[in-house]
């Protein structure tokens, strides 16, 4: 059945978005050309004869420095070359450089100005009351903190990554780009509606399911089910029907196939499980 949604997206955030997107389109071009050629780009930008492509050339030196004694700097430089210099030749090592430094900052115990806090365990705490606390999610905890299980202990000191993890989808190139604030943090390939059936608007999260049984038009398919395309995780939308879940073809993941969801591999959609907590934002765009 169609579903009818009228969202609200600024005009800003498209066109902030879509500069992220013109680069991920950048990288994407610049990756099938190597495959059609049969070489892989260079692993450093490689100087050029004009002084745009010496400078950006020179402050991915910088980065590649910096990267391990003082990744916030790092990151900011990889910024700045995807933002004033998204055609040099290296882009796409730049991408995956930035997206790669901002989960280990975010997912590492380094404290990072503005960003963390530190938590004192006290006496009735569990990781659950910490995570409501704080609107994270149990599993971002247990994976910024390396904890293995739920159990704590007073006095335990639990690192606190302060953000506003939200989603960007970008139907036309089939993206999904997890966001700080308005920041990216990493882009993934999705796949979305056949026939242009995702809806476009801005959503919320409402529900969170590990390992889902598919209710497939009356038959249940449990989640052992080969038959169970809902893969591992399932991320439902303030709309009934949608939302963002695994998948058992992951060969699908990059095309438009869904009923209407938005499908992502299995191991992607699981860090994106324990990013968003229920509230989260979706926005989602043609």
């Amino acid at each position: 059945m169609p579903v009818e949604f009228f969202g609200k997206i600024t005009t800003e955030e498209i066109s902030v978005d879509k500069r992220v997107i013109f680069a991920v389109g950048v990288v994407v071009a610049a990756s099938i050309f190597f495959m059609l050629i049969g070489k892989k780009p260079d692993n450093s930008i490689q100087a050029a004869q004009n002084p745009v492509d010496q400078q950006a050339r020179e402050l991915y030196q910088q980065a590649v420095k910096l990267k391990e004694r003082k990744p916030v700097e790092a990151r900011q430089l990889y910024r700045e070359i995807l933002e004033k210099h998204p055609d040099v030749d290296n882009i796409a090592e730049v991408q995956r450089e930035l997206h790669q430094l901002n989960m280990e900052l975010i997912l590492s115990n380094r404290p990072v100005e503005g960003k963390t806090i530190i938590h004192d365990v006290a006496p009735g705490d569990t990781l659950g009351k910490i995570a409501k606390k704080y609107g994270v999610t149990v599993g971002f905890i247990k994976r910024s903190n390396g904890f293995k299980s739920d159990v704590i202990r007073v006095g335990q000191k639990v690192r606190i990554w302060q953000g506003d993890f939200n989603v960007f989808v970008d139907k036309s190139q089939n993206i999904l780009l997890l966001r700080d604030g308005k920041e990216v943090v990493k882009i993934y390939s999705v796949a979305t509606g056949e026939n242009n059936s995702t809806p476009v608007g801005e959503f919320t999260i409402t529900s969170r399911l590990v390992d889902p049984v598919w209710f497939n038009r009356g038959v249940v398919v449990p989640p052992e089910s080969p038959q169970n395309e809902l893969g591992t995780r399932w991320l439902g939308f303030d709309i009934p029907g949608y939302g963002i879940h695994g998948t058992v073809k992951p060969e699908t993941v990059g095309a438009q196939v869904t009923a209407g969801c938005v499908r992502m591999r299995n191991e992607d959609v699981e860090v994106l499980y324990d990013f968003l907590p229920m509230g989260a934002k979706v926005t989602i765009v043609n």
